[in-house]
This record gives structure tokens, sequence and C-alpha cells, in this order.
């Protein structure tokens, strides 16, 4: 029947475009999953945005130094992602209380708010540790000049302490941050993409990087898979069922109307 085939083809078409939509919404990166894995996560931390640590997402890398110190890491966050960011900061055994902050910065050195999260905490006289998330806002492939969207690029992370007695300067502290991420899907798609993402070096001549590779470490980091092209997301499989389901509906509702085709039996005359 007419009415069967129509629903038969329109629950396959929802099974097909239901399959990547579920695809895109876990996370794209886990400790399990990560391709380099912990082992190839630096031990060390730098004391700028120029030397900032680069790190992969799912990775845990950890640094020590000094109570007063800024201690830097990169990472690459690509379009429709949402990165998480967690630091935790091994204290020493006797100390006063201390505020420490996580901060966040995009590709052009600006500060991102974060979503939700304790970017901020204090902690208590002799507390062992201390652990600060941030949770950023999705990132967009594409953004107004004068807007402070999260872009695809190279993303800093900065721990510090804020406030801290002048006594516990330079004791002894030890850092272990990860990023991990997840994939927003075509929720969060926009039009349109940028040029280039916001990586430090991507618009350097070869000639000024060799003349600047003593003083600074330009990133070289991407994701996994490349950074994405910014014009594909799940919504066009979602665009195309629908256009698919409302072309299925006109055919069945065609059939339903439509008759059989033949007159009306006319009996014969007497």
């Amino acid at each position: 029947m007419w009415i069967t085939r129509v629903v038969s083809a329109a629950l396959l078409t929802l099974g097909l475009a239901a399959g990547p939509a579920a695809a895109d919404s876990t996370p794209s990166a886990s400790p399990s999953e990560s391709p380099s894995g912990d082992s190839a996560a630096p031990t060390s931390a730098g004391t700028s945005f120029r030397t900032a640590r680069e790190i992969e997402q799912g990775q845990t890398a950890t640094a020590s130094g000094s109570a007063g110190d800024y201690l830097y890491w990169s990472f690459p966050a690509d379009t429709g992602q949402r990165p998480t960011a967690t630091a935790t900061v091994e204290l020493p055994e006797e100390h006063a209380a201390q505020t420490w902050q996580l901060d966040v910065y995009d590709g052009l050195r600006r500060r991102q708010a974060c979503q939700y999260g304790a970017q901020t905490r204090t902690a208590a006289a002799d507390t062992s540790s201390v652990e600060l998330t941030c949770v950023l806002r999705t990132v967009r492939a594409w953004s107004e000049p004068w807007a402070n969207d999260p872009l695809p690029g190279t993303y800093y992370l900065r721990l510090t302490a804020v406030d801290i007695r002048t006594a516990d300067l330079g004791q002894p502290v030890a850092a272990e941050v990860r990023v991990e991420s997840k994939d927003m899907g075509g929720a969060a798609a926009v039009d349109g993409r940028l040029a280039r993402p916001l990586v430090p070096g991507a618009a350097v001549t070869p000639q000024q990087a060799e003349d600047d590779a003593g003083t600074a470490v330009l990133s070289d980091i991407e994701p996994e898979d490349g950074w994405a092209s910014g014009w594909w997301s799940d919504r066009w499989v979602w665009t195309a069922a629908g256009a698919v389901l409302a072309a299925l509906a006109g055919i069945g509702g065609y059939a339903l109307t439509r008759g059989s085709g033949r007159p009306p039996h006319v009996p014969p005359h007497a």
C-alpha cells in the first residue's frame, strides 16, 4: 500500500539523519581517545603568551612553579566545540589563604569569559589543593569584527595566584591542567567562516619565522582532523531529511486523494 511505503521511507530517512547528529553530540576528546596520550603531554609551563606550552585536548599537562608565577599553556579549539578547561594546584603544607585564577584567552589574546565554572577560588590556610574550572562559550565559525565571540584557533590558559600573602611568594607549587570539548553540532552553526584560524604565526612569512625563531615559539598545533571548513554541520542533514519527508508527504497525500482514476460505474439503461 502507498501509506505503508511512505511511512517506511519516512522512518528510514529519520534513522539516517539521526545517525550523524547522534555522533556529533559526543565529546570530541576524552582520556581514552587522546591520540597522543598523557605520556606526550608537557611537564612544564611557559611564562608568557609567546612561550606557552602547547597541549592537545584530552591531555593532562603538569608543571612545577612558585607561588606568584604566571603559568601559560595553549591548545587548539575548532568550530562547534565548547571547551572546558580544568586546573588543579597542589599547595605547600603550610600557607596562608590564597586566591588562584584560571584565565582563557583566544588567538588575538582577548580574554574570554567563562560560560560557567569556578575560575577563581580561594584556598583556606593549610588547604592542600585548589581546583578551578572554566567552560567557554561555543566556538563560532565566524563573527562580526566588533564582537568578542570565541573563534577557531589557538587558545591560551593562564594560571596564577591573584591574592597571596608576601610571605608565601616563591613557595613551591605543582599545577595540573586539562582541556576537553563537547561538540555542539549544528545547533551552534552559523553562516560564513574565517579565512584562517586565529593561530599565532599563520600570517608570518618563512623569513620572519626564521628571524623570530630564537625569541618566540609560534603555535603549530591543530585539531586531529584539521581545521573545519566552516560550512558543513549536521543541520544540512536535517534540512535534507526535512525536504525528503515533505516530498514523501506530498506523494502520500496525492496517492490518497487521486482515487482510482476510472469514472464511476453507470448501470445500463433498461
